[in-house]
Parts: C-alpha cells; sequence; structure tokens
C-alpha cells in the first residue's frame, strides 16, 4: 500500500511517501506512528484518509491490496 502524506503530516513523517503493508487504518496509522514516532502520531489524530480517492472514517475497514493511502491533516488558509 502507498502512502501518501500531505502538509503536516508530510513534515512529522520526514517524507512524501512510503509502502506500508496494512489491513486496516488502524494498523496503518500504528505501523506508521511507531517508524516515526511521537510527532506524527499527534498529526495523524487530526488526520483525513482518502483510500484510492475515497474519503475513510472508519479505521477497521479492510484496506484494498496495493492501493492508496492519502494522509491529509486540516488545512489552515482562506
Amino acid at each position: 500500500m502507498t502512502v501518501n502524506y500531505f502538509a503536516a503530516a508530510r513534515a512529522a513523517a520526514g517524507a512524501e511517501t512510503e509502502t506500508i503493508e496494512a489491513d486496516n487504518l488502524a494498523e496503518l496509522i500504528a505501523d506508521v506512528s511507531q517508524r516515526h514516532g511521537p510527532a506524527l502520531a499527534k498529526v495523524l489524530g487530526v488526520c483525513s484518509f482518502l483510500v484510492d480517492g475515497v474519503n475513510q472514517s472508519d479505521r477497521n475497514a479492510v484496506l484494498p491490496h496495493g492501493g492508496t493511502v492519502d494522509v491529509l491533516p486540516p488545512f489552515a488558509g482562506g
């Protein structure tokens, strides 16, 4: 699964993208939080997640094999 980080999530992860093996969002979040530490874990707590372009709020939903997850923190501005 390809994970794309945007804005504050990208800064906290120290990466724009990475490949992760995870069955659901909860597992993905736990994995990347462990890899990148508490700064990313904090950001992920307020993020939205797009799975193959569709908003996914159910963290137990099965992720498609070979899919893409976009990690989108809240955006500020006007």
